[in-house]
C-alpha cells in the first residue's frame, strides 16, 4: 500500500510579507509575470512593483477575466509564454490562484500564489476547480506539482472581507470529517496514494485550531486585527486545510458543494459557504456521528455566520424534487461518496440534506434565545 504526501516547496506567513515578493521570485527566475484582477492591481500594484524592483525584476501582468475556466487559463498560458515569462505569480482569491496554477503549468513555468484572502486552501494546492464561463461548476483536475512559493500576508488578509474568512473557516472544517471517512478504506487522496500518518495529524489539527479560537480570530478580523488568533486560522485555513484535504482524502462534503454551485439560487454562494453545509450534511450520513459532535459543529457554523439551512444557501422552501439530481451526483459511480466505508444512496444523501436542513433551524432558534 503506497502513502502519498504533496506539498509546496515553500510556505511563508506573517505581517508584511508581500514586501517580500521579490527577494522570493528572484530565487526562481528572472520574468515573472503576475496574474491578477484590476481591483488587486489597485489595492497592491505599488506594493508588489516595488517589491520586484528592489530585487532587479519588471513587472509583466496580465488581467484576470473572472472565470477558472479551461479558455482563460489557456490565454494566460499563452501570453505568459509570448512575453517569456519563466513564473506565474497569482495575487487573488481562489479562481485567480486556479487560473495561475493551471496556466504555469500549461506554459512549464514556475509558479508563486499569493492569497489576498483565505476563502479556500487553493493556494498550496496542486488542484484547478474549473467552471464554465457562467460559473457552473465543471470538475477538477490535479497537476504534476503544486506551487514553488506560497506567500501569505497577514495583514492582507485580515483586510479582506470578514464573509471571505469565515467561508475559508468553512471549508477547513471539512479537512478532518472528509479525512477521517477516507481514511477508514484508505481511499487514494489526491496524492495518488493513502494517507499518511503525518497527513491525518494536519487533518486533525485544523479541526483542532478551529473548534479553539476559530471564534475569536473571527471578531478579530471583522476589525481587520492580525493576532496569535488570527495566524493560526490563517494557517489552518490556507496550509493545514490544504495539505489535509489533498494528501488526506475527500468526500460528501466536497461532493455535495460542487453540485450545489450549479443552482441559480446558489451563484453567489461562497466554496467555503457550501462546503460547511456539506460537512453537516456527511455527519447526519454517517452514523458513527454522535449528537455531540453534531451539536458541536453546528454551533461554530453558526457562531462565525456560516450556512447551516437551506434558507441561508438562498434555497428556502426547496423540495425532493430538486435535490434528488444532487442525490444521483453524489451516488453515481467516480463520486468523493465512494470514499466512506458504507453505500451512499441517492436516497439516503438527499434525506442527510433534509435532516441537516431541520437541525440547522433547531440550532439556530436555540442560538436566539
Amino acid at each position: 500500500m503506497k502513502k502519498v504526501l504533496i506539498a509546496p516547496r515553500k510556505y511563508v506567513q506573517g505581517r508584511g510579507v508581500l514586501n517580500e515578493l521579490g527577494d522570493w521570485a528572484q530565487r526562481l527566475g528572472s520574468k515573472p509575470v503576475v496574474l491578477w484582477t484590476a481591483g488587486r492591481r489597485r489595492a497592491l500594484g505599488d506594493l508588489v512593483e516595488g517589491s520586484l524592483k528592489r530585487s532587479g525584476l519588471e513587472l509583466h501582468e496580465v488581467e484576470f477575466r473572472g472565470e477558472s475556466s479551461r479558455a482563460e487559463a489557456a490565454r494566460v498560458a499563452a501570453l505568459a509564454t509570448e512575453s517569456g515569462a519563466d513564473m506565474m505569480i497569482g495575487i487573488g482569491g481562489g479562481k485567480v490562484l486556479d487560473t495561475a496554477k493551471a496556466a504555469a503549468v500549461e506554459a512549464g513555468i514556475k509558479m508563486i500564489t499569493c492569497p489576498t484572502i483565505a476563502s479556500n486552501d487553493t493556494p498550496t494546492s496542486a488542484a484547478t476547480v474549473w467552471y464554465d464561463e457562467d460559473g457552473n461548476f465543471e470538475g477538477f483536475e490535479c497537476w504534476p506539482f503544486n506551487p514553488d512559493i506560497v506567500l501569505v500576508d497577514s495583514q492582507v488578509i485580515a483586510d479582506g472581507p470578514i464573509r471571505a474568512f469565515a467561508a475559508g473557516m468553512g471549508d477547513a472544517l471539512a479537512t478532518w470529517v472528509e479525512a477521517e471517512a477516507s481514511y477508514k478504506t484508505r481511499a487514494v487522496n489526491l496524492g495518488g496514494g493513502v494517507a499518511t500518518g503525518a497527513a491525518m495529524a494536519l487533518a486533525r489539527l485544523a479541526h483542532d485550531n478551529l473548534m479553539e479560537c476559530g471564534v475569536e480570530a473571527h471578531r478579530a478580523v471583522e476589525r481587520h486585527l492580525v493576532t496569535p488568533a488570527v495566524e493560526r486560522i490563517i494557517e489552518t485555513n490556507v496550509l493545514l486545510s490544504g495539505l489535509g484535504f489533498e494528501s488526506g482524502g475527500l468526500a460528501t462534503a466536497h461532493m455535495i458543494a460542487n453540485p450545489l454551485s450549479n443552482l441559480p439560487e446558489c451563484k453567489d454562494v461562497m466554496h467555503g459557504e457550501k462546503v460547511s453545509f456539506g460537512v453537516i450534511t456527511q455527519l447526519c450520513l454517517d452514523e458513527d456521528t454522535t449528537t455531540a459532535d453534531l451539536y458541536e459543529t453546528y454551533d461554530f457554523l453558526i457562531a462565525i455566520g456560516l450556512p447551516v439551512t437551506f434558507a441561508e444557501l438562498h434555497l428556502e422552501g426547496i423540495g425532493r424534487d430538486r435535490l434528488e439530481p444532487i442525490g444521483d451526483i453524489c451516488a453515481g459511480e467516480g463520486s468523493l461518496c465512494g470514499n466512506h466505508c458504507f453505500e451512499v444512496t441517492s436516497d439516503a444523501l438527499v434525506d442527510a440534506m433534509l435532516a441537516a436542513d431541520q437541525l440547522g433551524r433547531s440550532r439556530l432558534r436555540a442560538a436566539a434565545q
